[in-house]
């Protein structure tokens, strides 16, 4: 999970403030277009039986050329979910996890698909992590083929989904953690399927010198740094300010701030538990003992969550509401495997 993902992402899925309800209703195709994934700069290679090669890694479908000369690959949306979907979460996962993940990475590609750029999404967490045919299993197959043409639903429209590894005990909201106005099926849920997770609570020593380099232009002339608090929290418990206690000042740092400028992948989610700072001795440099739970943004469906509940036989169909309340499963004829790109508008 996106993504963190593994999962994977701390994956942000980079949705802006102005994050909306629910996408427009599918219409009638205009014309059909391939997907559209920006690959990036390099040597690309067609591959006789079909496909291609780029930068070592084999994909399915054709190329063309961004107007910048960066390699964009065309495929079959369900092609391309063949491979997000175990890139996303591990194929060794129950069907229903497996399936709810296909769905998800589907509903968000139509939600954000861009005609008027000379790409849809991007192939790593910022989208949906894609990365070709070796990323393909046979499971991560079978569940874009048993969803073909679902999507998550909300009053008529396609939903604004999210997604991330795990939650910690409690979902984020879309509107806390991103501005804009609240939508009603990411508000958070209380969440406790998710404890198998290695990183379901977690804690790890940063020195303060590292902390204060990372965050040295908010200090300004605040002078040195001497210890870090959690501030305000939201409902979910998540951190909505950290304060950085210097020499000569109290510098208040929003906590998605805070967790991307020292890093996404060392503190893990911004469900902190606990921050305090301790020195060993007196001739040790003072560290920050931090504890946490879960990993990513924790906004939607939580991948290790919905693990758990297919382990303990929940089925795909009892998840989606879980996650996203007020939302169905619906399958939508009139979408066709590959988007009619200028009916969507990205978020």
């Amino acid at each position: 999970a996106s993504g963190a993902f593994f999962v994977n992402r701390a994956h942000f899925i980079a949705t802006s403030a102005a994050v909306i309800a629910c996408a427009p209703r599918a219409g009638v195709a205009k014309a059909e277009a391939p997907l559209r994934i920006l690959l990036g700069s390099g040597d690309v290679r067609p591959i006789a039986r079909g496909g291609f090669e780029f930068e070592g890694r084999q994909y399915r479908g054709t190329f063309a050329r961004s107007p910048d000369g960066d390699v964009v690959n065309l495929v079959d949306l369900d092609e391309y979910l063949y491979s997000v979907v175990s890139s996303e979460m591990p194929s060794t996962w129950p069907d229903a996890a497996l399936q709810m993940q296909a769905i998800c990475a589907r509903t968000f590609v139509l939600v954000h698909a861009d005609a008027q750029r000379a790409y849809d999404v991007l192939p790593s967490r910022y989208d949906q992590v894609y990365e070709g045919v070796a990323a393909e299993s046979p499971a991560g197959r079978r569940a874009v083929d048993a969803t073909s043409h679902m999507v998550l639903s909300y009053d008529g429209g396609l939903a604004r989904v999210a997604y991330s590894s795990c939650c910690g005990g409690h979902t984020e909201s879309a509107s806390q953690l991103w501005g804009g106005e609240p939508i009603p099926y990411l508000g958070g849920v209380v969440c406790s399927y998710c404890t198998d997770s290695p990183d379901y609570c977690w804690s790890l020593e940063l020195p303060l010198e590292t902390i204060a380099d990372a965050l040295r232009t908010r200090l300004g002339d605040a002078g040195s740094l001497r210890d870090v608090h959690v501030g305000e929290r939201d409902a979910s418990g998540r951190a909505i300010e950290i304060r950085l206690i210097a020499e000569r000042a109290t510098v208040m740092v929003r906590g998605s701030d805070f967790r991307l400028a020292v890093g996404p992948e060392v503190i893990r989610s911004l469900l902190i538990n606990a921050l305090s700072s301790e020195q060993r001795d007196s001739r040790s440099a003072p560290v920050i003992d931090v504890s946490g739970a879960g990993r990513g943004h924790g906004v939607g469906l939580c991948q290790w969550g919905a693990r758990g509940m297919s382990v303990r036989g929940a089925s795909l169909e009892q998840i989606a509401p879980f996650y996203f309340p007020g939302t169905s499963i619906e399958t939508w004829t009139n979408v066709p495997s590959q988007p009619t790109i200028t009916s969507f508008r990205r978020r």
